[in-house]
């Protein structure tokens, strides 16, 4: 009986001593599952219910022109939030800030009340309100470093560099292609709280503040930029214009000098406007080229060897019938030779070419040039243009003319520069080198010869056919430029009509395409007028814009003429006369910026050449407008610009 109790005393401590044992294998393998296996997951956990985390906005590295001007940067500004769990007075908070931020009491004061722990009160506070508002001391009331976007030369560039959103994400331009470059590392505040969602104190806050991305250097100069868009809108308000292009390009690089298009928009304020005014006609638009076309017809019938520069054909008084189509020349003329077809932009000659050239070898020839795809340019949303597969009918003699195909004005200009430069297509860039912070470089880009197009030959055959048309009696006369000898090409086209779907009887795209100094091209320049009222020949149109840009951008890169003077414009007598004539700006013309931002000088008397030197030393952008010595001004001399201010002067020729 003895034995028996004592054998189930120990069964009952086995059983138990394994009922421990269990229970603390469980526990130890529990514990182990927790603080070894999942010990990172269960930290983040706990960091989530015990932080709260604001993500601040990335700063962005700067946009550079080529001569390291810049054209977009990211400056630091305050943001202000709160922590309304630590606003013991929130209705005299609300009454102190109101007036500051310029907000309605209820809405400020809905913000500030309740038990959250951070909320943001205004993000990129101009500095003399932050000022104010932290001189309070205002228990609650914090300030965090914020970087934001800015352009400092307003609409200067605007369709080339684009703009970014609040995020700050690129949306357009170099900013949108070039987006994880710019971009930098994105900044936090972290508070800690309680289990009930409490601040645990002030001193727990923890600030990281955003770093910047890397620099863009751009082949743009920001001068020549400035003179293309003066002349452009200048050519466009003139002709009473729906629009307009101009496009400065380096004839045997392909590095973009400047990118203009009329009308355009200030970055800084971009949802003001429409998203026609924001597109970038330059690279996205395409359009009939008309007669700029006819020099790559030549070309390849001149390299292919189906005509020589000495032929002759019958241009048919200007009428000729291909099956049921009647081509006509706005010149009419009974025989012309190749370079003749080039100076009077005969229709009938540059079609009899193109037949002769026929389809085949045409088609591969104008597919060389770069029509028909893109250019692959450092821009977002490029358009291939349009050229035809496959041509019925007349489209071989209508396509030799520059009808029944599109193209953009990047695709044109990177063509005529393939004649400018020998024969080589060159890919068009805008984006030279990316450094970092402390200015080492990244990553440097070189011009790139996508193919060879024609012989060197060929190039200067076409090229001294294209003198012909800014020579005495060619349609190109208001192109020349003073000392230099100039090669191109005007080019007149009709627009489709949308509604009927046929060529509008009114509506017309007039342009000059060409490259100077003709016999040893630096730069190869565009300009594109759309919808021109009045006289709407390129010609007429576009050649002036296209003077002025080359005559103004080869002065300020110091290119020395190689010709004598010749076809010298008369300057016109202005109706009023400008202010006395200043060569320099004294102390008093130019006073000192304040703390809010620039002042505008006293331009008044100037020459414009004096004008852009100043513009450029005090990083100011102003448009220009007409030529001459400046009369007028906005605003006023000692005035302060601001960035909503229409910034102009107006120039007036010299008696």
């Amino acid at each position: 009986m003895k034995d028996d109790r004592e054998k189930w005393a120990r069964v009952r401590i086995i059983m138990i001593g394994t009922v421990f044992g269990l229970l603390f294998l469980t526990v130890v393998g529990r514990a182990f599952f927790l603080q070894i296996l999942k010990h990172e997951e269960l930290v983040k956990k706990a960091e989530k219910q015990h932080q709260q985390r604001v993500d601040l906005p990335p700063a962005r590295g700067s946009i550079l022109d080529r001569n390291g001007t810049p054209l977009a940067e990211s400056i630091h500004m305050d943001s202000c939030y709160a922590e309304p769990r630590r606003i013991k007075d929130v209705e005299g908070t609300t009454a102190l800030l109101a007036p500051i931020l310029g907000v309605p009491r209820h809405e400020l004061f809905a913000k500030l009340s309740g038990n959250k722990s951070f909320t943001w009160i205004e993000r990129g506070l101009a500095p003399d309100k932050a000022t104010r508002i932290r001189n309070m001391k205002l228990p609650g009331i914090c300030f965090v470093p914020e970087s934001k976007r800015f352009y400092p030369n307003l609409e200067t560039a605007a369709h080339v560099i684009g703009f970014t959103g609040l995020d700050p994400n690129g949306l357009e331009g170099l900013e949108f292609k070039y987006d994880t470059t710019i971009l930098g590392n994105t900044g936090y505040i972290i508070t800690e709280r309680d289990a009930l969602g409490r601040n645990v104190g002030v001193k727990t806050t923890e600030i990281k503040d955003s770093s910047p991305g890397k620099n863009i250097v751009l082949t743009l100069d920001k001068t020549i930029q400035f003179i293309a868009e003066k002349e452009l809108t200048k050519a466009v308000v003139e002709n009473r214009a729906k629009s307009g292009m101009a496009l400065v390009m380096e004839a045997n690089t392909g590095k973009v000098l400047a990118m203009a298009n009329y009308p355009t928009f200030n970055p800084n304020a971009y949802s003001r406007y429409s998203l026609a005014q924001l597109r970038n006609r330059v690279v996205v638009d395409s359009f009939e080229p008309g007669s700029t076309f006819k020099v790559f017809t030549i070309a390849a019938g001149v390299d292919s060897g189906a005509i020589k520069a000495t032929d002759a054909f019958n241009c048919e008084n200007g009428t000729y019938q291909i099956a049921d189509r009647v081509i006509h020349d706005d010149h009419p003329q009974s025989r012309l030779s190749v370079s003749e077809i080039i100076k009077y932009s005969s229709n009938i000659g540059a079609a009899k070419i193109g037949i002769k050239v026929g389809e085949e070898r045409l088609s591969s020839y104008l597919r060389n040039f770069g029509f028909g795809r893109r250019t692959e340019i450092d821009l977002p949303g490029e358009s291939t243009g349009n050229l035809k597969r496959h041509w019925y009918g007349v489209d071989l003699a209508t396509i030799s003319f520059g009808q029944g195909v599109s193209l953009s004005a990047i695709q044109l200009v990177s063509a005529v520069s393939a004649i400018a430069n020998g024969g080589n297509l060159m890919r068009p860039y805008l984006v030279e080198r990316i450094i970092d912070d402390s200015g080492k470089e990244v990553r440097a880009f070189e011009p790139h010869m996508v193919r060879r197009v024609i012989s060197p030959e060929t190039s200067r055959k076409v090229t001294k056919m294209m003198e012909t048309v800014t020579g005495e009696g060619g349609t190109g006369t208001k192109a020349a430029v003073d000392g230099f000898r100039v090669a191109g090409k005007t080019g007149t086209a009709q627009k489709a009509d949308s509604v009927t779907h046929t060529y509008s009887p009114t509506k017309r795209i007039g342009s000059f395409v060409g490259f100077v100094p003709a016999e040893k091209p630096i730069l190869t320049i565009a300009v594109i007028i759309d919808e021109p009222q009045g006289i709407k020949y390129g010609g007429a149109v576009a050649a002036p814009a296209f003077r002025e840009i080359a005559q103004n951008t080869l002065a300020y890169l110091k290119i020395e003429s190689t010709e004598p003077a010749h076809n010298r414009i008369k300057p016109f007598k202005a109706t009023a006369s400008p202010p006395p004539a200043r060569e320099s700006i004294t102390a008093g013309d130019v006073p000192e910026s304040s703390s809010e931002g620039a002042l505008m000088p006293d331009f008044r008397g100037l020459s414009m050449r004096r004008v852009l030197q100043v513009m450029g030393k005090r990083n100011i952008n102003i448009r220009l407008i007409g030529s001459g010595r400046a009369a007028q001004q906005n605003p006023p001399p000692g005035k302060k610009i601001r960035e909503t201010d229409e910034v102009w002067i107006k120039f007036l020729p010299s008696a």
